[in-house]
C-alpha cells in the first residue's frame, strides 16, 4: 500500500534532524496503515507525535 505525504505533513517531517527522519517517516507511515489511513496529513503526524512522545 502507498502512503501519500501532504505537503504540510512533509514539512513538519523536515523539521526532525536529518539523520533519524527515515526511521521516523516509518513510524509514522506504520502507524497510518494501523489507523487505515492512505493520507499523511499534519493530524497524523502530530498523532505519531504524540503517541511517541516525541516533542
Amino acid at each position: 500500500m502507498s502512503i501519500e505525504w501532504t505537503a504540510d505533513a512533509e514539512a513538519k517531517l523536515k523539521e526532525i534532524p536529518f539523520f533519524v527522519r527515515p526511521a521516523a517517516r516509518k513510524k509514522i507511515e506504520k502507524l497510518a496503515q494501523e489507523m487505515g489511513v492512505t493520507s499523511i496529513t499534519v493530524e497524523v503526524y502530530d498523532q505519531a507525535k504524540q503517541q511517541f512522545g516525541s516533542k
